[in-house]
């Protein structure tokens, strides 16, 4: 009996191992076991270089709503068909739905498939719906898995929702820096991006080898343990048979190749800027964002899937504020989510449900929620640490790795919950070391600081304008067939040419023209005094778009047409005049033996700007080395990099336009965003599109805009910092209000000199804060404002302030004295020298400066001097009021001190709110009369006018004038019997 049961158990070990040899000799020999499995039935209904459009089941005339499938960039297209009974398109199909797949094939296979860029399979998808569109004449559905979720986003934006009925995503991550897989620390991971996209993927390609084996090492110990599982049962055929599809198409069928365009774009735009959130991101040259996106969406969400992690794939909810989103979660990995029984029961089926409800032919699913999206904290990723422990100890409880795999999981999370150093002094210090290297003689300019970008980064994006994104080598190669224009028409180095246009792609070629030849851009402002500013400027020949080419026919100087579009059309003026610049042949003109590009040194002049004030139009002259300190500060300050988008609210013709905005954004790398000029609503609509980080505004720019409607949501934006200078300090407060979580980043820059103050930390609002690194040395000097002198201490030297005392500032002058500059010697010490600017500042205990006003602003009272922009800080900080001035009225020594202020819409204001307002100043300080004006004049920079109300005399007594009250401290009313016993004279 014992040898019958030694027999019987020798023979079942013999046909085991048979049965291993038989059924490994097939593996090895076809890759897996056969199955007779036959994939579902499809007709290719379109086919094009990049992608083939599948129609799965055409024989049966499918009549239910069309839903297009996408699959990511790695992975098959069979992926939504692995077996025709668990499969999307079979279980879509038997639940009345009509399944299209998009199929992109390999790039390896594929004419020109290697060139593939990101853009492409975007395009790929939007052409699909085109397709599908028109072959059913119904609204198509979009489905993605993983990237190709992404990738249904993206087209969907791209085509802003047209013929799009609704949008369903498989772990489709979108907040890509919010969860990392293997808790990649988000700095890690966009500087590794960044270095993967510009230094590797330009030069190599992904193979399928490649996708399928990192994909495996994501989760080592599943994929040993799906291995020693096949191992162990390769003797059972019938056991195996069921996954075998499944197992086959994840070792080896299921994975292809990625081109090296399509994965460094993917790097740059989706990991490095994360603009998937932010928005910004390009398709084809056009500029598109989730946040305009009005599609109902369907997430789906795996418990345990540590690539597409739930909180990356939540991103969704805050990328698209106007869209519909809901989420359905199941107990799955990544792969799990399309592929298996699990998605077979749960995923296809509530997809089916869900396009039937939104078709309107079925209930709501009751497998979804409607999704939100919380604040999380850098150890979050949306994967509950339950779901994780147990799908992993299941895992390694079989597969008897639970040590190695318990430590990296733990090293993992170690690292994900750990906040990093900030990189800001890695970004800072080598812009702060070029800045204090520069000398007199060192070469820097606008055109050398662009042409070093362009050799950088090439395909960078350099700026954005009217919805389409332009690269530094197309920008440069622009600027350098200008400057073979402008050369052809005698511009040489040092001649001073006038730029007459609007903030327009030509403007900043032209401007980035004149500075590589070593010409000086005289900045002329359209609609201002520009007879004046050509006379001022030196001026004798002028770069002029067609818009203001009829305004500046009569100035009596060369007009050379610049620019316009495609649909330009030249003003009728005077043909020996004019030169267009756009009909010169580039090819054409031979440049001279003089040309060197980009001679500009620090100490010549590069810019004149112009401001207009109570004297008339001034010029300003601006050096190469000024311009730099005020980019590299700028940029320095403001931490831009890379991936920030400034948006150039202020016109180029401004100070912060071309110094702040243009110089900090060229000094960064980072991407421009120009704009048609002040529309709320446009900006309300730019700042999503081109997913703005940056804005640069100048005085009482975001007035209006902080009124509109159109406003996107505190938090809702990308808005990380509003640079610029001259913000009252209730308008700064309410920015910061609006569009949280954005901070002021507020300037101050002289004309005279190399001062530039900034309030870095944005804490003490109003403030103009330090001088930055780089900038002049400063000081307070002790002024008489009324008697226009220095205040000399008992030697003679001019005293320095004291903590809080009004001075007039004071810049330490570079080894080379700019020409342009009034100089002082002898000022604290012998022999020093300083230049003196038009500002009084006063200096706080804790070293930050406060704008006092211009010395000429100064009101001379009988109690001595009042400071007019502590009066406009105090009463601008009250809600009601929207703008206001200081001014004096009457003869030095016998001015009366009055404020006027503009309300907002709607608002009132009592003596009780005034009083309280300016009871901040000193009784010294404070103004004698305050009274409520129907408008303040804005100037063309935004900047507040009081001299129209200034020559209108004292106000007149009513019920919205108040009078200061001496005895009390506190204002009334302004009545005739105030005004005849105190104002009289």
């Amino acid at each position: 009996m014992a040898l019958g049961l030694n027999t019987g158990a020798v023979g079942n070990q013999l046909r085991r191992a048979v049965a291993t040899a038989q059924n490994g000799l097939e593996v090895i020999r076809l890759g897996g076991l056969e199955t007779d499995v036959t994939p579902s039935s499809f007709q290719v209904v379109d086919r094009k270089p990049m992608y083939r459009l599948r129609r799965y089941f055409p024989e049966s005339e499918p009549s239910g709503p069309p839903v297009v499938l996408v699959p990511p960039m790695m992975v098959s297209a069979d992926v939504y068909d692995v077996t025709r009974e668990n499969g999307a398109a079979g279980i879509l199909h038997a639940e009345g739905i009509d399944p299209w797949v998009v199929d992109f094939g390999s790039p390896a296979t594929e004419e020109g498939g290697w060139d593939r860029t990101l853009a492409d399979h975007v395009v790929a998808i939007s052409e699909a719906v085109d397709t599908v569109r028109e072959h059913t004449g119904r609204d198509v559905h979009l489905g993605g898995y993983s990237q190709g979720g992404m990738f249904c986003y993206q087209a969907a934006a791209y085509r802003s929702g047209r013929d799009i009925a609704s949008i369903v995503t498989f772990g489709a991550p979108v907040d890509t820096l919010a969860a990392l897989p293997l808790g990649i620390p988000a700095n890690v991971a966009t500087r590794g991006a960044e270095f993967l996209a510009d230094h590797v993927f330009n030069r190599l390609a992904v193979t399928g080898w490649m996708a399928r084996t990192g994909f495996q090492l994501l989760d080592p110990a599943k994929t040993i343990k799906s291995r020693i599982e096949f191992l162990r049962q390769l003797h059972d055929r019938d056991a195996l048979l069921p996954r075998e599809q499944q197992r086959r198409f994840l070792a080896m069928d299921g994975w292809v190749a990625w081109s090296g365009p399509a994965v460094a774009e993917l790097l740059r735009q989706f990991v490095v800027h994360n603009r998937m959130m932010t928005g910004g991101f390009a398709i084809g040259g056009h500029i598109v964002t989730l946040a305009e996106l009005k599609v109902p969406i369907l997430a789906f969400l795996g418990e345990v899937d540590d690539i597409g992690q739930p909180l990356a794939v939540r991103g969704i909810r805050r990328a698209s504020p106007r869209s519909e989103i809901y989420e359905t979660s199941l107990r799955a990995g990544h792969f799990g989510l399309v592929v298996g029984s699990t998605a077979a029961t749960h995923t296809w089926p509530v997809t089916a449900e869900w396009i039937r409800w939104r078709e309107g032919l079925g209930p709501r699913p009751h497998e979804m929620a409607t999704m939100t999206y919380d604040e999380h904290t850098v150890s979050d990723s949306g994967v509950s640490v339950g779901n994780r422990l147990v799908h992993t100890a299941a895992s390694i409880a079989e597969v008897g790795v639970g040590v190695g795999k318990g430590i990296a999981a733990a090293a993992a999370g170690a690292v994900r919950g750990t906040r990093e150093i900030s990189s800001e002094a890695v970004r800072t210090l080598p812009r702060l070391a070029r800045l204090g290297q520069l000398q007199p003689h060192s070469q820097i300019s606008m055109g050398r600081l662009l042409a070093e970008q362009a050799r950088k980064a090439p395909a960078g994006e350099f700026f954005v304008f009217d919805d389409r994104v332009y690269s530094y080598a197309a920008v440069d190669e622009r600027i350098d067939n200008v400057v073979r224009g402008l050369i052809a028409q005698g511009v040489r180095p040092a001649a001073h040419v006038g730029v007459l246009m609007e903030t327009r792609p030509s403007a900043l070629a032209a401007v980035a023209a004149l500075s590589r030849i070593g010409a000086v851009a005289v900045m002329l402002q359209p609609g201002g005094d520009t007879a004046t500013a050509l006379r001022l400027g030196r001026v004798s020949v002028v770069v002029v778009d067609p818009d203001n080419l009829a305004n500046a026919a009569d100035l009596g100087v060369r007009l050379l047409v610049l620019g316009g579009g495609d649909s330009r059309e030249l003003a009728e003026v005077d043909a020996e005049n004019v030169v267009d610049l756009e009909a010169v042949d580039p090819s054409t003109v031979t440049l001279p033996g003089w040309y060197e590009p980009n001679p500009g040194r620090s100490r010549e002049l590069a810019f004149v700007l112009f401001v207009g004030t109570d004297r008339g139009v001034e010029a300003k002259f601006i050096t190469n080395y000024r311009w730099a300190l005020s980019a590299f500060g700028t940029a320095s300050s403001a931490g831009l990099d890379d991936r920030d988008t400034v948006y150039c609210l202020a016109p180029l013709h401004h100070s912060a336009g071309l110094l702040v905005a243009v110089g900090g954004a060229l000094a960064g790398g980072s991407r421009i965003a120009l704009s048609r000029g002040l529309d709320p609503d446009r900006f309300s609509s730019e700042i999503l599109r081109y997913g703005v980080t940056v804005v640069s505004y100048t005085w009482t720019m975001m007035r209006g805009i902080l009124e509109s409607s159109a406003l996107p949501a505190p938090g809702s934006h990308a808005i990380r910092l509003f640079i610029g200078s001259g913000m009252p300090t209730g308008l700064w407060r309410r920015t910061m209000d609006t569009l949280a979580p954005a901070r002021v980043l507020e300037f101050y820059a002289s004309t005279e000199g190399d001062i530039v103050l900034a309030n870095v930390a944005g804490t003490k609002v109003g403030s103009k804060g330090r001088p930055l690194p780089g900038s002049a040395r400063v000081e307070l000097a002790a002024y008489d404002p009324v008697a226009d002198k220095f205040i000399e201490d008992e030697r003679g030297f001019v005293r320095r302030c004291e903590v809080d005392e009004p001075g007039l500032l004071l810049g330490r002058p570079g080894p080379e004295v700019d020409a342009n500059n009034a100089i002082m010697r002898g000022v604290f010490a012998s022999g020093d020298v300083w230049v003196p600017t038009e500002a009084m500042f006063k200096r706080d205990e804790g070293g930050d400066f406060w704008f006092l006003g211009q010395k000429n602003s100064v009101m001379s009272t009988p109690r001595g001097p009042v400071h007019a922009q502590p009066i406009i800080d105090a009463i601008g900080d009250t809600a009601a009021v929207d703008v206001a001035v200081a001014y004096g009225v009457g003869e030095p020594g016998e001015q009366v001190a009055v404020c006027a202020v503009e309300l907002r819409s709607g608002a009132s204001l009592s003596a009780r709110t005034v009083s309280d307002a300016l009871g901040a100043l000193l009784p010294h300080d404070r103004p004698d009369l305050v009274h409520v004006v129907s408008r303040i004049p804005i100037g063309r920079s935004f900047r507040p006018s009081d001299s129209a109300l200034r020559e209108s005399g004292l106000p007149k007594p009513g019920a919205k004038t108040w009078y200061l009250d001496p005895a009390s401290g506190a204002y009334r009313r302004f009545t005739k019997a105030v005004a005849a016993e105190r104002f009289a004279g």
